[in-house]
């Protein structure tokens, strides 16, 4: 997709006499001499990691009871090691497919190993803190090894710790295991910037998102759907204006950082609207809706798609969900989108006289 458009801009330029074309062959060129990001050797790969790490998995489930204990802990620790070593040896001879997959291997199958030695000796603990120590181990072996699979593991890690919470104790605050999703979060981020492994840094960013909204229902306190419209439309303000949006790690982040703030505060919103459906206090909610989903497309909305549909959905689900619901009367809800309207109408006034003088200063400082 990118490398179509990529040819479409560099003919365009050289239709107009921007950019020589033997200049545009070799970009092209260059472009395609890079590693692809995405390869289906190395997806299928995982994948078959994944079944061969489920299959040890379940032999370890079996409990082997016909072999003594010492022989199937010192079993699974050998596979554990030759996964680990025989992945460095493939890393060091280039085999970074079947090396991904190896590693995979080794961090799912330490879980079962973890279990497995509970199961024989009856040790003490629970599985939140296996979940602990699994996470952990997938987290230095995503960073030993600077692999984006073993990162992607550690991700997945972290939501299934935090289902192990929400099963056992539900919408409850007990003791220090509720803090560590966002802990976790800052890790995977972490991880992901010293592996390269972009994708996984949405299972750290939908973790925060859905870590947000369960301590939401902790207390169900109209404040805290405040504080998410709020603070989400304060950070999503600042990672798009100039002085933090060229900040090496916010720019090289992508399109995360404002698409997920601007998700915390349409949260909010959400919550906002259920809880105010009616009289005026839905006629403010429903108008700061539109408010902030204009402000959104109109900060983020040409180099951001992700910001940019989400506002669109905000911005029709907000209008769809007024006109269902009464309003008064339906001269009420006439005026209301009538107000609306012109709202948008001057927003759109601003922003256009604002994109005229940006682009006249840009003409000049060329010239």
């Amino acid at each position: 997709m990118y490398r179509g458009r990529l040819e479409r801009d560099l003919s365009l330029w050289v239709e107009k006499g921007l950019l020589p074309e033997a200049m545009a062959e070799l970009l092209l060129v260059e472009y395609d001499s890079r590693p692809a990001s995405f390869s289906l050797g190395n997806v299928l790969m995982v994948l078959a990691a994944v079944l061969l790490a489920a299959a040890v998995l379940l032999l370890i489930a079996s409990n082997w009871e016909a072999i003594p204990r010492l022989v199937r802990v010192g079993a699974i620790l050998a596979l554990i090691w030759a996964v680990y070593l025989g992945a460095a040896l493939l890393f060091a001879r280039g085999a970074s497919a079947v090396a991904s997959g190896l590693l995979v291997v080794g961090a799912l199958s330490f879980g079962g190993a973890i279990s497995l030695i509970g199961q024989m000796y009856h040790l003490s603990g629970d599985e939140q803190t296996v979940m602990y120590l699994w996470f952990a181990v997938a987290t230095v072996s995503a960073a030993l090894f600077r692999s984006g699979a073993v990162t992607a593991i550690a991700g997945f890690l972290s939501w299934a710790s935090f289902a192990v919470y929400l099963t056992d104790y539900g919408a409850r605050w007990v003791g220090f295991d509720p803090s560590a999703p966002p802990v976790m979060a800052v890790v995977i981020v972490a991880l992901v910037r010293f592996t390269g492994a972009d994708r996984a840094r949405h299972l750290a960013y939908l973790l925060a998102v859905g870590w947000l909204a369960w301590l939401y229902t902790l207390h169900e306190d109209i404040r805290m759907a405040f504080a998410f419209v709020l603070c989400g439309m304060a950070a999503f303000v600042a990672v798009s204006l100039p002085p933090l949006r060229g900040l090496a790690f916010i720019r090289t982040a992508g399109a995360a950082p404002a698409f997920y703030a601007f998700l915390v505060a349409a949260v909010g919103l959400l919550l906002l609207n259920i809880e105010h459906d009616e009289g005026w206090p839905l006629v403010v909610v429903g108008m700061a809706t539109l408010a902030m989903a204009v402000l959104a497309i109109a900060l983020q909305g040409r180099d951001n798609g992700a910001v940019r549909y989400l506002a669109y959905a905000t911005f029709a689900a907000e209008v769809f969900y007024l006109a269902s619901v009464t309003v008064g009367s339906i001269l009420g809800t006439s005026s209301l989108f009538l107000l609306s309207g012109l709202l948008v109408a001057i927003v759109a006034w601003v922003v256009i006289r604002l994109e005229r003088r940006f682009g006249a200063r840009s003409t000049e400082v060329t010239e």
